[in-house]
This record gives C-alpha cells, sequence and structure tokens, in this order.
C-alpha cells in the first residue's frame, strides 16, 4: 500500500508576539482529500508530536472539501491532536514525505534534525520529497550523506519574498525562505504571487503557496501510484 507521511508544525504563535500561528489548514486538508480520491493512506508527523494548532488566517480559505477533512474523526484525531513524533516514524513505510505550511513552520521545521533524517532515508530509498508554500523551510537545511544541501542544483519553489510582503510578515519571520533557498545552491523559481504553481525537479516536487495544494498533490500521485 503506498503511504505518504505528511508533516505539520506544533508552532502557536509568531515568536515574540502574540499573535497566533500554526497549520495552514488547506495545505493539509486539500492534500489529503487528494490523496483519499486515490487510495493513497497518510500519517502525520510533527517535531514534538501531539498537538497542531491551525492558523486562523488560513480559516477564511476553506471550503467544503477542506471542511469535510477538517471536521472528519481521524484527521482530528491523528493530525491534530496526535501527530506522531519522529522518533515513532519508520521511515521504510513511505513512498514520499509532505511538508505543510502555515507560518509557524519557519520556526520548528528547519533545524529538526530527526525530520531531515527522515526526508533523507525516504529520499535514499527513492521515495520523494514534497512541500507547499512555507513547508519548503523543512527542506532547506537537508544535507544528504555527502554533506551536500539536498536542494542544491534543484529547481524548487516556495513562499517567496514578495508573497511575504503581500502578507505583511516579511519583518516577523525569522528568514526569508527565496534567499536561503538560492543561499543553498538551488534554482528558485517564482510565478505571480498567490496563484497556483508547482516544480518538479526529480525526486522534489514543490509548491509556491497555499493555491498550490493540489497542483502538488496531482504531481505527487502521478509518481507514487
Amino acid at each position: 500500500m503506498t503511504k505518504v507521511l505528511i508533516v505539520l508544525t506544533n508552532t502557536t504563535r509568531y515568536q515574540n508576539t502574540t499573535d497566533p500561528t500554526g497549520l495552514w489548514l488547506g495545505e493539509a486538508a486539500e492534500f489529503v482529500d487528494e490523496m483519499q480520491k486515490a487510495d493513497i493512506d497518510v500519517d502525520y508527523v510533527s517535531p514534538k508530536g501531539g498537538f497542531v494548532p491551525l492558523d486562523p488566517r488560513g480559516m477564511k480559505y476553506a471550503d467544503e472539501s477542506i471542511m469535510d477533512v477538517y471536521e472528519s474523526a481521524d484527521f482530528q484525531d491523528r493530525a491534530l491532536m496526535n501527530s506522531l513524533k519522529p522518533s515513532q516514524v519508520d521511515p521504510k513505510e513511505y513512498d514520499a514525505i509532505y511538508y505543510t505550511g502555515g507560518h509557524g513552520v519557519m520556526w520548528d521545521f528547519p533545524n529538526n534534525k530527526e525530520l531531515q533524517t527522515i526526508t533523507n532515508q525516504i529520499y535514499d530509498q527513492g521515495g520523494y520529497v514534497s512541500s507547499v508554500c512555507h513547508g519548503i523551510a523543512g527542506l532547506l537545511n537537508v544535507k544528504n550523506k555527502d554533506g551536500q544541501y539536498l536542494i542544491a542544483g534543484k529547481n524548487i519553489t516556495g513562499f517567496t519574498t514578495s508573497e511575504e510582503v503581500l502578507a505583511g510578515k516579511k519583518k516577523v519571520v525569522p528568514f526569508l525562505n527565496e534567499e536561503v533557498g538560492k543561499a543553498h545552491g538551488a534554482n528558485f523559481e517564482t510565478k505571480r504571487a498567490y496563484k497556483s504553481f508547482a516544480v518538479e525537479d526529480g525526486q522534489l516536487i514543490t509548491g509556491q503557496n497555499p493555491f498550490s495544494t493540489r497542483a502538488v498533490a496531482e504531481k505527487l500521485i502521478a509518481k507514487v501510484r
């Protein structure tokens, strides 16, 4: 049975503020919706395991399909309340890993060694590594066994600097995904802000913003089915 590991954030607020953040719901729910339609199983992991907060800004974009996933007992239990800890994950069980976004990931994805190890193992066994929007932050610092950045020399995308400006968070986030991606040797591709755009390069599949979730899922499904 094909299975994908979905990575979620535990971060509840923008650092040094009382402004709440967390998972951008659609970036998980739309992906799960596409996996369900393709009969692909998913598991959920977060850096600490357990509770996953939701970014309130993302809730206004919920549609019927997103709400159907959000309201399901399985998603509420396994994703939002009892996500796995990295230590509970066996990478050999997965054909792909998918990093969701929401601004919270900027603080707990980039330097999580356990998630980086899982990512490398899935990649090394021929699996796919994917992300959407801010989720690219989970891939920026991953290094392979040769000490090279996984994204070096690869075409990728993620939440752009211009989109961060439009979101009003450029001065709040700890770094800019586009800048770090380029600094670590990737060809960081960008299209029009807040429009669906996904990039596939070998075993890497990445999406630019929240509206790119289904495009990432479709590219991934085509590879793992």
